[in-house]
């Protein structure tokens, strides 16, 4: 509350970011975070869902890639050393052939595509799963997931398969998806940053972000292990599937 206060007096809110939209966009990011340290996955996939529902379409992707990267660097750091650290080399090597393969074509998107290919991935996400070679070729999911990334945002379900299949216990589970998740959204950043995305127009208010979703992680730490897993998966399915549903029909122009 404080730092969106502060956001709203230094009159520092992006562009067609009112206060109220700062504080529900704020919330989220708490409890994005929240969710995916308590139980591995969805947490970014909810972000994403609501940013498209409130920000201006051409910042969804920059926006939310860098606030995930704060967010999966600072889960990385909890458990840092808990990484498996031969998973990334070649997950790493086919994420910048993919960051920059789907940077040159994202850019040219009109608004409305934007809006129903995310809500209709959002859709794939809850519903999907992941084929099966994914476990066996971290450089191909790395170079497909990055190219999907820049176009889409949220694409955990799809790497947490290649983490799944690498059999580690929870502790190491959690923190080599957010160290892969880490690698992936760093260098989705860097490419829009190329491409000339105003990062610093965002900077504060990704900040602002950044830090709830920190918070977010160490709430979750706390208190969620005692809540079933299995309220949070069906409510987190059912408001995914609504808000994507929302944006497929406004990008369809068939509400406001």
């Amino acid at each position: 509350m404080t730092t969106t206060l502060a956001l709203m007096e230094l009159s520092l809110l992006p562009d067609g970011i009112d206060p109220a939209v700062a504080l529900l966009l704020l919330a989220t990011s708490f409890l994005a975070s929240l969710i995916t340290v308590a139980f591995g996955i969805g947490g970014g996939g909810l972000l994403l869902a609501v940013m498209a529902s409130l920000m201006p379409p051409a910042a969804l992707i920059p926006v939310h890639g860098l606030v995930q990267l704060g967010s999966n660097a600072g889960r990385m750091g909890l458990l840092l050393g808990a990484v498996s650290r031969p998973a990334l080399p070649a997950f790493a090597l086919g994420s910048v052939v993919g960051c920059i393969a789907g940077g040159l074509v994202v850019v040219d998107l009109p608004a409305h595509v934007i809006q129903i290919a995310v809500g209709a991935f959002v859709i794939w996400s809850v519903f999907a799963r992941a084929p099966r070679w994914v476990g066996r070729a971290p450089l191909l999911t790395g170079l497909i997931s990055s190219v999907l990334t820049m176009f889409f945002g949220a694409t955990g379900l799809f790497v947490a398969s290649y983490t799944k299949s690498l059999h580690l216990p929870r502790h190491a589970h959690v923190a080599t998806h957010a160290a892969l998740m880490t690698i992936q959204h760093g260098l989705k950043t860097l490419v829009f940053g190329a491409l000339g995305f105003a990062f610093a127009d965002w900077g504060l208010f990704i900040a602002a972000m950044i830090l709830a979703g920190l918070a977010g992680t160490f709430t979750g730490r706390l208190f969620l292990d005692r809540i079933a897993e299995w309220f949070f998966r069906i409510a987190l399915d059912v408001l995914l599937v609504l808000i994507a549903a929302r944006l497929i029909l406004a990008g369809l122009g068939l509400i406001g």
